[in-house]
Parts: C-alpha cells; structure tokens; sequence
C-alpha cells in the first residue's frame, strides 16, 4: 500500500512540474487582462487581475494578493471567487487578486536543485530567482501603475508555487507583507530550506511579516512541513507572526480547496 500511494505522488509529481493536472469547472469571474513582456523571463506573460465588485465606484487604494498558477485554466478562477465569497461574508477587506499563468512552471517556481531525484520531474529548473525578479520589478509596478493600490501585498500558492512561496519568505522576505503556501515542496534540492530554516531565519529583517503555511497527509511533504513547524517555534523573529496547519486528513490534491478559506481569513485580516 505505501508502494502505491508513494508511485501515485510521484506521478501528480511528475505531472506538477508541467502544469496542476487536475481540471475543475469553476466559474470564471468577471476581470481584466495583460500581457507583460518581460526582460527576465524573456517571454510574453499573461497576467489575470481580479478586482472587488464596488472598486469602479470607489477610490480606495487596496492590497494586493499575486498567485503563481494564475491561468484562467488554473487556479485563479477558484481564489478570485472565494476572494468575492469572503468579501461580500464581510470575513476579509477588500483585495485585489493578481494571476500569474504559466508557461514552464517547473522552470519558474524552482530554484537551483544539485539533487539527481529532482531533475526527473522537473528537467529545466532554477528559474525561480527569474520568475521573482519579473514579479517584483516588473509586474508589481505595472499593477501599481495600472490601479489603485496600498502598499500592501501578499502571495499565495500550492505545491510547486508552494515552494516558491516558502523560498521567496525564507530568502528575500522582505518581498511581500504575508505568504501562504499549502503542501509546499520543501524536498526540493534535498529539503534545501528546512535544513538551512534556523541560519535563514535569523538573517530576518527588522519588519512585521506573516506566513500561514499547511501540510498534508502526504508525508513527503508534511515531514517537512512539520520541520519548519518547529523551527518557527524555536527561532521565529520577533515581528514574524505565523501559523501552521496541519491537515493529515487531506491529500495534496485536495488541500488548496479545503484550506483556502481559513489562510485568508487568517493572513489578509490585519
């Protein structure tokens, strides 16, 4: 049985690195698109941007929250809808959601792995460095000149875009305000992160973060999920405000949908 269940990860592995193997019938909210042409990725990248019913008739200045598997095929059809669910539940402020789609998602949400394991799954690897830079200088000034928002932000991802999310909190925190990351891949180069947690987390700026960040029943991630549990309790910055959910009843392909509700609430409240 755990000869299975181990072939079965490694196969929603495998499919993972190209793209999120699994297809909902979600609604498709209304919103805007465009097209960046960026200087780091060297390609064009289709940005989806999600904005709160009223924002035309008012001018306040929101955050905002960016995703990595951001396609209208992906993920933010389902973030941007629940986003409005928790809006109009009054659970959550306003947000606008920015959706990143993907071309070569083991590229851009990997950083460099010296491990042989992981060059199985994702061939062409450490882009991730890349991908933060065109998100940082370049989609984040063309949203702030495009609409109205606080200086404020946030990200949010699973898997793969977990790992970016964990690696962008533990090596340029100061990048974003708060992180979520549900069953991120903290194996990646040999659990890179986990193993170095205590020496990067005491090189924290002197700034207010938040991390929310979940595992599941899948203990190739949840072991090390659980890792940076203890190394959080044990070492966290003073200014770092987290919270760690363990969900040993979901599966990786079920914990984004179950657990998205109570990460937001959570990490977009102040």
């Amino acid at each position: 049985m755990k000869n299975a269940i181990f072939f079965l990860f490694l196969v929603a592995l495998a499919i993972s690195c190209k793209n999120k193997g699994i297809a909902y019938n979600d609604p498709i909210p209304e919103h805007d698109s465009l097209t960046i042409s960026s200087k780091f990725v060297n390609e064009d990248r289709t940005i989806n941007i999600w904005t709160p019913p009223n924002y035309n008739e008012s001018a306040d200045s929101l955050p905002v929250l960016y995703m990595p598997d951001g396609g209208i095929k992906e993920d933010f059809p389902h973030i941007a809808n629940t986003v409005k669910k928790l809006l109009a539940e009054k659970k959550i402020p306003p947000f606008i959601v920015v959706g990143i789609e993907n071309t070569e998602r083991g590229r851009d949400l990997t950083g460099f792995s010296e491990a042989e394991y992981d060059k199985q799954f994702c061939p062409v690897t450490d882009g991730a460095k890349d991908f933060r830079a065109f998100i940082l200088e370049e989609l984040v000034p063309e949203i702030n000149k495009k609409y109205r928002t606080k200086n404020k932000k946030g990200i949010i991802g699973e898997s793969l875009a977990g790992l970016f999310v964990m690696e962008t909190f533990f090596t340029k925190s100061e990048a974003f305000n708060f992180y979520i990351a549900m069953d991120p891949s903290l194996w990646w180069n040999n659990h890179f992160l986990t193993k170095n947690a205590d020496s990067l987390l005491a090189q924290f700026p002197d700034k207010h973060l938040k991390i929310w960040f979940a595992g599941s029943g899948t203990e190739d991630i949840s072991q090390f999920t659980r890792r940076v549990e203890k190394n959080l309790e044990n070492k966290a910055p003073k200014k770092l405000t987290w919270k760690y959910s363990d969900e040993p009843n979901e599966k990786h392909n079920t914990i984004f949908r179950a657990t998205k509700e109570k990460a937001m609430i959570w990490a977009l409240n102040e």
